[in-house]
């Protein structure tokens, strides 16, 4: 428990199968330089020692039955109790000043609502972690941000205002053919700002990278997030919504959204 006066703040980890790793990562929460209030670890119906490792290391377990990160990510923001929501995933390593550097642009700069920041791969070859990092993130960026008209959430390194999380839980996609983080964006930047602060930097697995067929397959995903928006969020049309809803906010009018509810399977 943080023993400041800093805005409470919740991690959460969607964890499937992957208690080795998970351990390490709760060691790396341990270490942060501004302690988390809570850590919320939703075993996504594992068959190995997740949840030991999670109760172990004094983190909460939720339990979530429907498979997929989207599902399990959702339970995790539904259970969590503090005023900012930061997730990761089970097989990162986040630097000692992660959860610090988040929590002091929620608290300094309250016109944004999520942040986001980089990463680099912290297993595979040496020579090849800091560039295949950098493509791999930098097409990701390139390749959302015209269907988003903003810049998009990375979910490995992601944090929020719960306001934020309850302005949109109604309307995110659970299937688990799908981008959690991508959906996220399309949510979150109908009606909030998101910012990428350069310090928060995370550790991540180059796993995404070591099979032709996983990436081929999480490739197909992105594309099936960004049509399930469409035809509400095609580019031209949301990126004209968004200019005039921007020009509307300078002008002090009020620019309430009418919720459409998604949270189904698609």
């Amino acid at each position: 428990m943080n023993g400041d006066q800093h805005s409470t703040v919740s991690v959460v980890i969607p964890v499937k199968d992957d208690a080795v790793l998970l351990q390490r990562c709760l060691r790396a929460l341990a270490q942060q330089t501004r302690a988390p209030d809570e850590i919320i670890v939703v075993d996504n119906d594992s068959g190995d020692d997740s949840a030991r490792v999670a109760r172990a290391a004094g983190a909460t377990v939720v339990r979530c039955t429907t498979p997929g990160i989207p599902a399990a990510s959702a339970t995790g923001y539904d259970a969590a109790q503090s005023r900012y929501v930061m997730r990761l995933d089970a097989d990162c390593v986040p630097d000692p000043a992660w959860i610090a550097a988040f929590g002091e642009t929620l608290d300094t700069r309250p016109e944004v609502a999520v942040v986001t920041g980089s990463a680099h791969f912290i297993d595979g070859p040496k020579p090849l972690r800091r560039i295949a990092a950098a493509v791999y993130l930098g097409v990701y960026v390139a390749a959302t941000a015209p269907a988003l008209g903003h810049t998009p959430v990375f979910g490995s390194n992601l944090g929020f205002r719960r306001t934020a999380w309850l302005a949109v839980r109604d309307e995110v996609h659970l299937n688990h053919n799908i981008h959690d983080d991508l959906d996220l964006a399309f949510h979150f930047g109908e009606r909030h700002r998101i910012r990428r602060v350069r310090a928060a930097v995370m550790g991540m697995s180059m796993r995404p990278l070591t099979s032709a067929r996983g990436f081929a397959r999480r490739t197909a995903w992105g594309f099936r997030t960004v049509f399930v928006h469409w035809p509400a969020d095609f580019p031209s049309v949301r990126w004209i919504r968004l200019a005039l809803r921007r020009v509307l906010h300078l002008a002090g009018v009020p620019t309430p959204t009418a919720a459409r509810s998604r949270r189904r399977p698609v």
